[in-house]
């Protein structure tokens, strides 16, 4: 069977807007034959949750793959979902999302699940004798069940429980772990998270227990290890530097430091130099490889060497032990080297934070079976919280899922009016107009490399309230008027859907055809801003070089003193300037000459041709840019704008002229508004236009009749 014959099964009526068929979703029945109608008919094959203008907690509901975007079949599985639940399907089309109780399928097991979860959420909230259930009801009643300590989601947090020790567990795995999101919107732990801390316990304390079975145990065996590395390497030091002054004497004397170092010290505050002195040897180096370990000790490692002496190296050598050979010393090593293999098999966990005595407390007062208890009981209302969140989920479909449709199997709502697309985010004012096709930008650069296909004006703004403290961006289409007077970094206001203003700046232009009276205005205005461009420059010009002679006049006569016998003025050049005049003359007789020659031309034609003269000559100049602008303005297209911010636009959605204007709303006066015209502060102006018409009448009559046309057409 073809795609044709599939679609055909089902009697769809479609309509025509924005250059191509639409379908038409009237029913329930049109809502749930959408799994037969071919992909190649819907507008959207996709769109991200992000960006637009739809109730984010239905789009979660329905986008089940957690991609941030909802596809065709995630859309065909939420009508699926809804078939055996509610009896009547037009109910989809209601809007308000309010669920009668008897629309609701008890013959299935899921609609009979709902409804008694739906009973007792009106139950909950002192409503049993409505009959029926709206989504605000399921989201107080959300609330509600989120602030009890059991809530079916299987994580439970300190709230769970009267028991400070374990209250004390639940913190410290969520501080060792990081804490899993509750509903209540707390953060708790789950059952993954009691194991793990129950497995990584176990091991820490199986490997501190090692320490205990050594020879000659060292209590408090890991804080005695990290004191031996801090010490270790300083002691290594000495007796090598000792060993260099038997190797040669000078050494002796120079190993202790140098005298630069030494008279540093002095020089400054002792009490703040501790790094500086702690750098110079544990003790005085000497021939004799031996370390006192009470007396002559580097002030900076004095503490740390009384309590090496005491919790090391007493326990190990015997004794008491006053000074270190190096013989004692390599003893001592060995005698250490098996709490060094067992610090190498160290296990990196978030747990060595914490004290053996909370370890030790975690295994004998069960605490693991207790929390698994916990959260056991919390996984019993599971059933429960899982039928409420479904009571929410059948609400936000029947008032969301046909306003979505409208959106996405079809652009209904934008074309139509009815209302806005989720896609417009609000309106931009600005150059004395609203523009009401405005979609959110996260970038730039990216969204304009697409966009720029769409064929239409764009404007992207950078918007801010509260003193910059909230930011977006949005790109606005220009579908009417002209673009004389936006440019970068004008400002305006964005009022988004909710109704709160933006401080807009625009901040990056995409240039096309706006509408057919502008690209006909266009050619003379480029003429006009050509021609004023040129005039600026040369006057420019003109001016400096004016400037820059009468500054060298200046530096001249300032350096030299002028003759009074040269200072008389130049003789009249009469010749000089006759030629001069006469070059005038002769420029202006040659445009005079040409402009009589078009004038002849023009009044030699018969009468009814000189209106299509003129209209050639208007053709002639403007017709080309009309003729780019009308192929460029039937091919404005909707979808690149759409497509550069993640949707799946499938139609080649066009916006003509009249719908385009439609989008763009122009400054006019009210109905049965009064305007006076007598402006008090008008510029008082000669009327040079009406004496320029005035001449040239004159003149176009004396050369009509320099040129018999009176007599052709009068027959005088």
């Amino acid at each position: 069977m073809t795609d044709c014959d599939v679609t055909a099964t089902h009697p769809w009526r479609f309509f025509r807007a924005g250059g191509f068929d639409q379908v038409l979703l009237e029913s329930g029945k049109d809502m749930q034959a959408l799994a037969m109608l071919d992909q190649k008919l819907w507008v959207a094959l996709s769109c991200p949750i992000a960006g637009v203008e739809f109730d984010p907690r239905t789009l979660e509901l329905i986008d089940t793959d957690r991609d941030g975007h909802i596809r065709v079949p995630e859309i065909l599985g939420a009508l699926s979902w809804l078939a055996p639940i509610l009896k009547d399907h037009d109910r989809l089309t209601g809007g308000d999302g309010a669920v009668p109780l008897s629309a609701i399928n008890e013959a299935t097991e899921e609609g009979r699940s709902i409804l008694a979860s739906a009973r007792m959420i009106l139950a909950n909230l002192g409503k049993s004798d409505l009959d029926c259930i709206s989504v605000s009801d399921t989201c107080d009643s959300e609330r509600t069940f989120a602030q009890t300590p059991f809530n079916g989601d299987g994580v439970v947090t300190t709230a769970a429980t009267e028991d400070e020790a374990l209250r004390g567990f639940i913190a410290r795995i969520v501080e060792c772990y990081g804490g899993v999101p509750d509903r209540s919107g707390g953060s708790g732990i789950n059952r993954e998270m009691v194991e793990r801390f129950s497995t990584d316990a176990g091991a820490w304390r199986a490997w501190r227990s090692e320490a205990q079975s050594f020879d000659s145990p060292v209590p408090d065996a890991e804080l005695l290890v990290e004191l031996w590395h801090s010490v270790k390497d300083k002691i290594e030091d000495y007796f090598l530097r000792c060993r260099l002054a038997v190797y040669d004497e000078r050494a002796s004397v120079i190993m202790n430091g140098a005298e630069a170092d030494l008279l540093a010290l002095a020089a400054g505050n002792l009490a703040t130099s501790g790094d500086r002195i702690a750098f110079l040897p544990i003790s005085s180096v000497g021939a004799d490889p031996v370390l006192d370990l009470v007396r002559g000790v580097n002030p900076a490692w004095e503490e740390r060497m009384k309590q090496f002496r005491k919790e090391i190296a007493l326990p190990l050598l015997g004794g008491e032990i006053a000074r270190l050979t190096l013989a004692e010393w390599e003893k001592l090593k060995e005698s250490f080297a098996p709490y060094e293999q067992w610090w190498s098999r160290r296990i990196d966990t978030p747990l060595a934070a914490l004290k053996p005595a909370q370890l030790i407390a975690w295994e004998e007062t069960g605490a693991e079976i207790a929390l698994k208890s916990l959260i056991e009981k919390d996984l019993e209302l599971q059933p429960v919280a899982e039928a409420m969140i479904k009571v929410e989920k059948l609400t936000r479909f029947c008032r969301d899922l046909y306003p979505l449709l409208n959106n996405f199997v079809s652009f209904r709502d934008f074309y139509t009016g009815r209302s806005r697309a989720i896609f417009q985010v609000g309106t931009l004012y600005l150059d004395g107009r609203s523009f009401d096709l405005c979609v959110r930008v996260t970038d730039i650069a990216k969204h304009a490399t697409l966009a720029v296909m769409s064929r239409l004006y764009l404007i992207y703004c950078d918007c801010s309230r509260k003193g910059g403290a909230e930011k977006m961006t949005i790109a606005a289409a220009v579908t009417d008027g002209d673009a004389d007077q936006l440019t970068m970094g004008r400002n305006g206001v964005f009022y988004d859907r909710k109704g709160l203003d933006w401080d807009a700046t625009v901040v990056r232009l995409v240039e096309h055809p706006i509408s057919i009276r502008q690209s006909f205005w266009e050619p003379y205005k480029r003429f006009g801003r050509m021609v004023g461009e040129q005039i600026h420059k040369v006057a420019a010009a003109r001016t400096k070089a004016a400037e820059d002679k009468r500054a060298i006049a200046i530096l001249q006569a300032g350096q030299k003193k002028e003759d009074p016998k040269q200072a008389s003025q130049p003789a009249f050049d009469v010749a000089r300037f006759a030629g001069i005049f006469a070059a005038i003359g002769l420029a202006v007789g040659a445009i005079g000459t040409a402009c009589a020659s078009v004038v002849s031309g023009f009044f030699r034609l018969m009468w009814w041709q000189m209106p299509l003269a003129l209209i050639g000559i208007v053709l002639f100049i403007s017709g080309p840019s009309v003729i780019i602008a009308w192929f460029k303005l039937r091919k404005r297209n909707l979808g690149p704008i759409l497509d550069a911010n993640g949707w799946a636009v499938n139609a080649h959605a066009k916006l003509n002229i009249p719908f385009g204007a439609s989008l763009t709303g122009m400054a006019r006066l009210p109905k049965g508004a009064s305007l006076s015209l007598a402006d008090p502060f008008a510029e008082k102006r000669r009327p040079w236009k009406l004496y320029f018409a005035l001449v040239l009448l004159v003149l176009l009559a004396v050369a009509a009749w320099r040129v018999g046309w009176f007599t052709y057409v009068f027959g005088a």
